[in-house]
């Protein structure tokens, strides 16, 4: 009986806990639709190819394949410039002996999908020649079998039996702007992977921290005082942002050394970018805390605010699903920072060159940071 009390005394403290019951009930049922949302758009991957001297021939094979688009640039100089923009994801250019692709390579998906179109449209090509070298060699034989006496047709159609034509494959140079033919998938989702890491961690310890300093009556007493509520936000911020600063020094500098990752621009301004990403985690996660009353709600949040980010911020590719489900991706920070870090990984981007991606963070930042100031009027006691 004391078992069945002590039960019922939790039951119903969990049944007055509507976050407790919406952690249990709602937050997997919010999850289970984004991933029916993520996983269930289309899988196919759309590149964007620039020919430079190929053949018209070629370039219909390769425009026939679906989900390839073929550009014909004049110059490997106006290909180049166009790769860099991200206009396109490969070039192909005719050689003497074949062809010579370069490869963007910041997608391996995209490396794959070129070199498995380029294969094609060269077997469809090579199909086309043999036919055609057929049809030319059957009708000049047919011609000059006609002219011949009997005896001689039946000895030349003997011998033209056994012979074949052969037709000799081009060859292909293959030439990769960032890493080489083992870069993989982990390595498109590293630059993102990197600030997930950083943002989870301070969030979730800025929260905590914070939470700590309230419910043990810290906080009230500060707020007692003629302290203002701008000055204890910014305390918080600049005491956990110095934390933040070798916490993202140390994630950064392991995945570097310890990864081996290749990293075509500069490294201060990978650590730039995720050093704001924390600045904004920080201010996130001190927010939240505003809401929770402990440390198991503030845990709460997590499925909400976190798994969120996982989704929409470019691990899984959003240009393969619903304009209505990138447009979620705008309001997730994760994606502006992983923009920004894969552009200084994989094409040595400098930080004027992410002015907008740099700007949208800064406005989290400041956005989030007046909502504190604001939230803390709450536990104002004046």
């Amino acid at each position: 009986m004391r078992a069945w009390s002590i039960a019922k005394r939790i039951m119903t403290e969990m049944l007055r806990d509507k976050r407790t019951l919406a952690l249990m009930f709602v937050a997997p049922i919010i999850i289970i639709t984004m991933l029916n949302v993520v996983f269930s758009s289309n899988a196919t991957t759309n590149v964007n190819i620039g020919a430079v001297s190929v053949s018209q021939t070629m370039r219909d094979d390769l425009g026939d394949i679906k989900h390839v688009s073929i550009s014909q640039y004049r110059s490997k100089t106006a290909a180049k410039k166009a790769l860099k923009d991200d206009k396109i994801d490969s070039i192909i250019q005719k050689t003497d002996d074949g062809y010579s692709v370069t490869y963007a390579n910041t997608d391996a998906s995209k490396t794959t999908a070129v070199k498995m179109a380029l294969k094609t449209a060269m077997t469809t090509s090579t199909m086309t020649t043999m036919k055609d070298k057929l049809k030319t060699a059957s009708t000049a034989l047919a011609k000059i079998q006609s002219q011949l006496p009997a005896a001689a047709r039946q000895k030349m159609a003997s011998q033209s039996t056994g012979s074949n034509q052969s037709v000799s494959a081009p060859q292909i140079s293959n030439h990769y702007v960032y890493g080489d033919s083992d870069t993989g998938f982990f390595d498109k989702i590293l630059p993102i992977l990197l600030g997930f890491f950083v943002f989870f961690f301070v969030f979730l310890i800025s929260g905590m921290a914070l939470l700590k300093e309230r419910t043990s009556g810290t906080l009230d007493r500060l707020l007692a005082t003629p302290v203002k509520r701008s000055d204890i936000v910014f305390g918080y911020m600049i005491s956990y942002g110095i934390l933040a600063v070798f916490q993202t020094l140390v994630i950064i500098s392991a995945t570097i050394w310890l990864l081996g990752i290749d990293i075509v621009g500069n490294v201060f301004n990978l650590i730039v970018i995720n050093l704001l990403l924390a600045l904004v985690a920080l201010a996130f996660g001190i927010l939240v805390s505003t809401f929770a009353r402990s440390e198991f709600q503030m845990v709460q949040f997590i499925p909400l605010i976190v798994v969120p980010q996982v989704f929409f911020s470019g691990i899984i590719p959003l240009d393969t699903m619903a304009n209505w489900v990138k447009a979620i991706s705008y309001i997730i920070p994760i994606k502006y920072s992983g923009d920004a870090s894969t552009a200084i990984i994989m094409r040595g981007t400098t930080l004027t060159g992410l002015g907008l991606d740099i700007g949208i963070l800064l406005i989290f930042l400041v956005v989030l940071t007046g909502l504190n100031i604001v939230g803390l009027r709450r536990y104002r006691k004046v």
